[in-house]
């Protein structure tokens, strides 16, 4: 089995292809609002890095977000149309759980943070749990006082990751017990979206291109003006 991982819910675009012997190829490009322009190209690259055809593809695996509005939807339906045009499954995960999954091996809480612009931040709390990362609470959009004021009501250490926690890292830095992951963990993975998907294939848990929801947690930027604009 070979999925093809599209993850696009931040600032960065990230491909990646793998299966049964791990992620054979994976690329990741951060420059700015190209979503559309990068991902067809790092799709090809992909491709002749791990030396498979498109048409070889079983399985295609998406972020469905929380995340940036134009980036997710690029990402999914470009996943979209490929999965109905090869005529495959294809299976979804939140970019929260992206975040989170390449720190499981930490005993500590993991808040995964993602900047959702505005002012605010996408959020949710994990534990480890063996192989793997268990999420704890619900995603959740608030203001990093509103993140900075819940990490305090809870017991224990927490390891902050994503880019809301490295923009609004001031807003943690003297919270006692609370550290920051770091650049290296500053955006959901590809890598780690083969990884789970992988994981949900073997169990079938499929869906159909048209069954795949988007995960706002808000309405788009462009909603939210008109309604200001109405309102004035």
């Amino acid at each position: 089995m070979l999925i093809l991982g599209l993850e696009s819910a931040t600032a960065q675009v990230g491909c990646a292809i793998g299966g049964h012997e791990g992620v054979l190829a994976s690329s990741h490009s951060a420059r700015g609002k190209r979503h559309a322009e990068n991902l067809t190209p790092a799709i090809e690259f992909v491709c002749r890095q791990a030396r498979v055809e498109l048409s070889e593809i079983s399985c295609v695996a998406v972020d469905h977000g929380p995340g940036l509005f134009t980036g997710l939807r690029v990402g999914v339906a470009s996943g979209k149309a490929i999965a109905q045009a090869l005529r495959v499954p294809m299976i979804a995960v939140s970019s929260l759980d992206l975040l989170a999954f390449p720190l499981r091996f930490t005993d500590r809480r993991i808040a995964a943070v993602i900047d959702a612009r505005r002012g605010e931040v996408f959020w949710a709390f994990y534990r480890q749990v063996p192989g793997g990362v268990q999420r704890v609470s619900e995603p959740t959009v608030g203001s990093p006082d509103d993140l900075a004021a819940e990490l305090l009501a809870q017991p224990g250490d927490t390891l902050l990751c994503g880019d809301g926690a490295i923009r609004y890292a001031e807003q943690f830095a003297d919270r006692p017990g609370i550290e920051l992951a770091g650049g290296d963990h500053a955006y959901p993975s590809a890598r780690a979206l083969v990884q789970l998907a992988h994981a949900k294939a073997l169990r079938e848990d499929w869906v159909r291109p048209h069954e795949i929801e988007l995960l706002y947690l808000r309405k788009p930027d462009a909603e939210i003006n008109w309604s200001m604009r109405e309102g004035a």
